[in-house]
C-alpha cells in the first residue's frame, strides 16, 4: 500500500491512487470508521507530524474503506462488524492461549522438569480459537436472521397471509418474540470445533449451571416459587448454600473411591488442610523402611469400608496375634503399628493413632489447620480486594472490616468442613453398627462437612457454585465409569446448545434476571447490539423506549392471534421494521 494513497491533502492538491480491493477489505475487517475516529483523535492527532501526513484523517478513511455495495446496501456495516470482532476474538483468543502454553513450559524448563511433548489433537488450539470465534459471529447472524424473518412473516401482505394459513403451527414457531433468542442459540454447535477435551466439558457445565441459575432467578421474580414474588418472599433458610452438603457429599466419596474421577486439585487442598488425619513420616524413621504416602491411607480407608469397618486389635496388647490387619490393609502397618491400645476402631488407628479421643482430635486438627486456611484466604481475597482500592480510600474501615468479617468466615467454614469429613468417620463408627452403610458413610460424611456453608453463606455463592460444577463433572465420570449411563456423543456441545438457549430465553424476557453487568453487556454483543446492559438504561428516555418497544411486541401478538385488524399489526410492523433498518 503506497503512501499516496493514504494521503490526507497537503498545501496543493495531488491525486491519489485507488485503493486496491485487497487493502480495502482488510481495512474495514481491521477496525471501523468510527473506532478509526477515536485513534485519529486521540492517537494519531498527538503523533509526529510525519506521521499525521502519512494516515488520512477519518473522512477519507470512511470514503476508502467504502464499496458500492455498503452504500447501497440497508444495513452495510452488520455483516462486517459481526465478522471484525469474530475475528478479534479468534486473534485474542489464539494469542492468548499459544502465550499460556510457552510461559508454562519455560517455568517447567526453568525448575528443570522439560515438558513432555504434546499428546492432545493436532492444532488443539488453532480450533479452540476457531470455535469461540465461530459461536459469536453465528450467534450475532442466527439472532438478526430469525428476527428479520420474524418481521416478514407478520407482514400484512397476501403471500405472506396465504403462508401463514398453509403452516399455522410453523408461522406461530417462527413469528413468537422468543424465536430469535433461541434460534440464535444453535450457534452453540460452534462449540463441537473445539477438541474433545477437559476444557470443553467445563465450558459446557458452567452455562448449564449458570443457566440453571438464571432460570431459578426468572422464576422467583416471576412469583412462581413463593407467595410473594422476588426475594422478599424466600424463606430465611434457603440459599446456594444448601448446594454444598450435595456437593461435598459427592466429592468426598469420589476422592475415596473414584479418585481418577476426582479434581487433582482440589484433593491437594484437603490433603495438605488435614494436619492431625493424615500421619506423615516421622524424621526419625529408618530411610530404609517404607512409609505409606497420603494416597496410601485414603486407599487403605477406602478398603476398610468395604470390609465393613472390622474392630481394632492392637498389636501392642495382643503380639502373638496375627493378621491384626486385614490384608488389604498390610501397607498401613508402619502407622497401626505403634497405635495407642485404647484405640477400638481400625479407622481410628488410621487416622488419629496417638491419641484415643476422637474430640480431642477433631479439637487439635482445628487449632493446627485454621490458622493456615486464613493465610490462604487473606493472599486471595486481599489481592482482589485491591481491585476495589477506591472503596478501600474512600472508606477503609467498612472496607476492612468486611474483607476481614469475609475471611474468617470462609476459613472457618473450610477449616470445620475439612475436620467434620474426616471426624465423622469416627462418629458413624461409634454410633452406628459395622455392616450399616459402609460405604455411603463417606457421602454423609461429606454432606455433614458441607452443611458448615450456613456460616459463609453471604457472599460465597461464586465459590458455592464453583463446587457443585466440580461436583457435576466427577459425578457424570463416576457414573460413566460404573455403568450407570452411557455418554451421549458431543453431549457436551448439546448441553451447551441447550443451556445457551436458555439463558438467551431469560436474558429476552428478563434482563435482569441474568446477574451480573458485565455478563449481560456480554450478552448484548452476542446479540449484535453492542456493549449495553439492557437491565440498566441509561436514563428515563431508554426506560420509556424499552417499555414502549415491549408494550408493542405484546400488542402484536395479540393482533396476530386473533387475526384482525390487519391496519393496527401492519402500523406496529412497520415501526419494527423500521428500527431493524
Amino acid at each position: 500500500m503506497s503512501a499516496s494513497s493514504f494521503s490526507s491533502g497537503g498545501s496543493s492538491p495531488r491525486p491519489t491512487k485507488p485503493l486496491d480491493p485487497i487493502s480495502r477489505t482488510a481495512l474495514r475487517y481491521s477496525i471501523s470508521p468510527r473506532e478509526y475516529q477515536l485513534l485519529h483523535e486521540y492517537l494519531i492527532s498527538r503523533a509526529p507530524k510525519p506521521v499525521q501526513k502519512r494516515t488520512p484523517k477519518p473522512k477519507r478513511f470512511e470514503k476508502l474503506t467504502s464499496t458500492p455495495e455498503s452504500k447501497n446496501s440497508d444495513d452495510p456495516d452488520t455483516n462486517v462488524a459481526a465478522l471484525r470482532t469474530a475475528l478479534r476474538v479468534f486473534v485474542s483468543v489464539y494469542v492468548g492461549f499459544k502465550g499460556y502454553e510457552t510461559v508454562m513450559r519455560k517455568l517447567a524448563e526453568r525448575k528443570g522438569r522439560p515438558a513432555p511433548p504434546g499428546t492432545g489433537p493436532k492444532y488443539a488450539t488453532l480450533r479452540l480459537a476457531l470455535s469461540f470465534s465461530s459461536i459469536l459471529l453465528f450467534h450475532k447472524l442466527l439472532h438478526r436472521f430469525f428476527r428479520r424473518l420474524r418481521s416478514h412473516l407478520l407482514e400484512a401482505s397476501e403471500d405472506v397471509a396465504q403462508f401463514r394459513k398453509r403452516n399455522p403451527k410453523i408461522t406461530q414457531l417462527l413469528t413468537s418474540p422468543y424465536t430469535p433468542a433461541v434460534g440464535a442459540a444453535l450457534s452453540g454447535f460452534g462449540l463441537g470445533i473445539s477438541p474433545r477435551s477437559q476444557l470443553r466439558i467445563t465450558i459446557a457445565i458452567y452455562l448449564f449451571t449458570r443457566s440453571l441459575e438464571f432460570g431459578f432467578n426468572f422464576l422467583e421474580s416471576a412469583g412462581h416459587l413463593w407467595k410473594t414474588k422476588g426475594k422478599e418472599g424466600r424463606p430465611w433458610w434457603f440459599g446456594s448454600y444448601l448446594l454444598m452438603p450435595f456437593a461435598c457429599g459427592q466429592l468426598l466419596h469420589s476422592f475415596v473411591f473414584d479418585r481418577d474421577c476426582f479434581p487433582a486439585d482440589y484433593g491437594k487442598f484437603i490433603i495438605q488442610r488435614s494436619p492431625e488425619y493424615f500421619q506423615l513420616r516421622p524424621k526419625d524413621y529408618p530411610s530404609s523402611k517404607s512409609w505409606p504416602g497420603t494416597f496410601d491411607i485414603v486407599d487403605g480407608l477406602a478398603a476398610l469400608s468395604k470390609l465393613n469397618w472390622p474392630p481394632f486389635i492392637s498389636p501392642i496388647l495382643f503380639p502373638t496375634t496375627k493378621d491384626a490387619l486385614p490384608r488389604e490393609l498390610a501397607n498401613l502397618t508402619p502407622v497401626t503399628g505403634p497405635a495407642h491400645p485404647g484405640i477400638k476402631h481400625t479407622s481410628c488407628a488410621v487416622l488419629h493413632p496417638h491419641d484415643p479421643s476422637c474430640t480431642r482430635t477433631f479439637i487439635r486438627y482445628f487449632a493446627r489447620a485454621f490458622p493456615g486456611v486464613i493465610r490462604f484466604f487473606a493472599l486471595i481475597y486481599g489481592a482482589f480486594g485491591l481491585l476495589a482500592y477506591k472503596s478501600l480510600l474512600k472508606a477503609p474501615i467498612p472496607f476492612l472490616n468486611k474483607l476481614s468479617s469475609r475471611i474468617l468466615r470462609m476459613a472457618f467454614f473450610i477449616t470445620a468442613a475439612i475436620g467434620t469429613s474426616w471426624g465423622s468417620i469416627c462418629a458413624f463408627n461409634n454410633i452406628l453398627p459395622h455392616n450399616v452403610l459402609p460405604t455411603q458413610r463417606w457421602f454423609l460424611g461429606g454432606f455433614a462437612g458441607g452443611l458448615w456453608a450456613y456460616v459463609a453463606r453471604q457472599g460465597e455463592r461464586g465459590n458455592f457454585l464453583y463446587s457443585t460444577r466440580l461436583s457435576i463433572d466427577s459425578l457424570w465420570k463416576v457414573g460413566r465409569k460404573r455403568g450407570w449411563w452411557r455418554g451421549v456423543r458431543n453431549g457436551d456441545v448439546l448441553l451447551f446448545v441447550a443451556s445457551l438457549a436458555m439463558m438467551d430465553l431469560v436474558y429476552e424476557i428478563k434482563p435482569d434476571a441474568v446477574q451480573g453487568a458485565v455478563l449481560r453487556k456480554g450478552m448484548s454483543v452476542l446479540r449484535g447490539e453492542g456493549w449495553m446492559d439492557r437491565a440498566a438504561p441509561a436514563s428515563e428516555d431508554g426506560k420509556e423506549e424499552l417499555e414502549k418497544n415491549e408494550e408493542q411486541e405484546e400488542a402484536l401478538g395479540e393482533k396476530i392471534e386473533g387475526g384482525d385488524k390487519m391496519k393496527e399489526v401492519e402500523k406496529i410492523t412497520q415501526r419494527e421494521k423500521e428500527k431493524e433498518l
